[in-house]
């Protein structure tokens, strides 16, 4: 099956309140043309969304469910590279001058959405 890098809009994901404050969970969608792998982290009432892709190797990024956040970065757990929360920019490590792929979501009436 092939693997996805896009989600149509509109996909319920589930309540904010499903994901700790700071940290992250993993979405796997299966779909007719393959199956797309992401996460979503949150902070506060925001939800940041990213293909679970590192852009360094091509690899998942966490190596454990769940396991993307660790000191306020995203963080790779194959490489140690490090990418900010809101825009998914690299912030040190062996990817410096790349970002993750967003995956576009939104919160509304406490609920995620992918857009």
């Amino acid at each position: 099956m092939e693997r996805l890098l896009l989600t149509p809009a509109g996909i319920s994901l589930g309540p904010l309140d499903q994901i700790t404050d700071g940290a992250a969970r993993s979405f796997v969608i299966e779909m007719r043309a393959g199956r797309f792998h992401g996460f979503v982290v949150r902070r506060g009432n925001a939800a940041f969304g990213y293909v679970d892709r590192c852009p360094h190797m091509g690899l998942p990024l966490a190596q454990k469910l769940d396991q993307y956040v660790s000191a306020g970065h995203i963080t790779c757990s194959w490489h140690g590279a490090l990418f900010e929360v809101t825009s998914g920019a690299c912030a040190g490590g062996p990817c410096q001058g790349t970002a993750l792929t967003p995956w576009p979501v939104r919160v509304e009436a406490g609920a995620i959405l992918t857009t």
